[in-house]
């Protein structure tokens, strides 16, 4: 290859959420991380040119992006995913859930219900409550290894309990579903149907392995581009996530109006000056590091499928359809969650996030992150194998 996915690269002593703040956390400072979504590779090689050259510069002064920016991102998304957004949709937030927030206060009033599917990625619940509204959850539903959207249960809470919007994770953050073109319409013509508006977080929509096709929502039909709010980001992508920088796409006027007042009132305005060249510099150079960082990721779901079934056929892998986040099973244990979580960070020494951050579903299950040398998987895998053996021997 190329580019390296191998080596081993310390973090420590770089500010790192990861790997730098376990014991602020409560966890021993010599815990092995594969939580938080990001990944331990280095990023495009020319996004590092670029930021280092921005650095030299020496002057880090207000700054704004020119129309070689949006360019950058309308031409990555019309040749990957067949969608041709337009400059005037555009609004940049410092990070998704950052425009998530502004899209709550933007779409809803205090008391009115915000739709969720949970497991799911836990900051959606947080931004519902934390703004005052009604937090509203139709679980996904696991079938044959497989989860799947409830679609009665769906609209039954839409119309019971007041819902207006409906925050849509697409590809879905656990459990790794890359939703079909059919469920995302039937989805869709559901809250058409009853007046809900969409936010879609698309930011993982890079990641899908073999078989699965990403579809970004707007570009099903002018009415659901119409009635959605498209949010994207490089951060997972390119690993770039400390440079806080989302691009998010509204076609409607007035929904975009709206969210633009809500963003304003949080005292927002121009993205940092690194965000801005390391996202431009990502989607005009980074194809080919992509599609070697995908080859990686694949590598690595299989060797995390297969040696759960050589060595730990307790724990199931839910089988993803995309993200770098698998989806684990651990109830076949028969643990409670303080049980688990004693053997997982006391016994094995790893920090995984606990399913049950993810809503009630989600207890049980375990979310760990593969964007990482294969060195570093194997080695968790085996920390994880012993602790369960010596677990299994007392």
């Amino acid at each position: 290859m190329k580019y390296d996915f191998d080596t081993v690269i310390d973090r420590r002593g770089t500010k790192s959420l990861k790997y730098d703040f376990a014991k602020e956390r409560g966890r021993d400072e010599n815990i092995l991380p594969l939580w938080v979504a990001d990944m331990d590779f280095r990023t495009v090689p020319e996004v590092s040119k670029r930021l280092a050259e921005a650095a030299l510069h020496g002057i880090y002064g207000y700054s704004e992006a020119k129309e070689d920016y949006f360019e950058a991102i309308r031409s990555w998304y019309e040749k990957y995913f067949s969608w041709n957004p337009k400059e005037k949709w555009l609004i940049k937030t410092p990070g998704v859930v950052f425009a998530i927030a502004a899209a709550i206060r933007a779409f809803t009033k205090p008391g009115e219900g915000v739709l969720i599917q949970q497991p799911v990625y836990y900051p959606f619940g947080e931004a519902i409550t934390d703004n005052g509204r009604v937090l509203v959850n139709s679980s996904l539903k696991l079938k044959d290894g497989r989860y799947e959207v409830d679609f009665a249960d769906f609209e039954r809470k839409i119309v019971e309990q007041n819902v207006r919007l409906f925050l849509l994770c697409s590809p879905h953050n656990p459990v790794g579903r890359v939703w079909k073109e059919e469920e995302l319409r039937r989805m869709g013509d559901i809250c058409l149907t009853h007046g809900v508006k969409i936010v879609s977080d698309e930011i993982h929509g890079d990641f899908t392995y073999p078989g699965h096709r990403q579809i970004v929502f707007a570009s099903l039909g002018e009415a659901y581009a119409e009635n959605s709010v498209i949010c994207t980001a490089p951060s997972k992508t390119f690993n770039l996530a400390g440079l806080q920088v989302s691009n998010i796409f509204i076609p409607n006027p007035q929904l975009r109006s709206q969210f633009k007042k809500a963003v304003d009132a949080a005292g927002y305005s121009q993205l940092n000056l690194m965000g801005l060249i390391g996202c431009q510099a990502a989607y005009e150079t980074g194809e080919e590091w992509l599609k070697q960082l995908k080859e990686c990721l694949q590598g690595n779901l299989d060797f995390v499928r297969s040696y759960l079934l050589r060595n730990l056929p307790q724990i199931h892998l839910i089988e993803p359809e995309g993200t770098y986040l698998l989806w684990l099973d651990f109830r076949a244990l028969g643990m409670t969650e303080a049980q688990r979580t004693d053997l997982i960070e006391k016994k094995a020494h790893l920090w995984l996030d606990s399913g049950a951050m993810f809503g009630v579903d989600g207890e049980g299950f375990e979310r760990i992150n593969i964007a990482c040398p294969r060195a570093t998987l194997k080695q968790a895998l085996d920390q994880l194998r012993d602790a369960v053996i010596a677990e299994s021997d007392q």
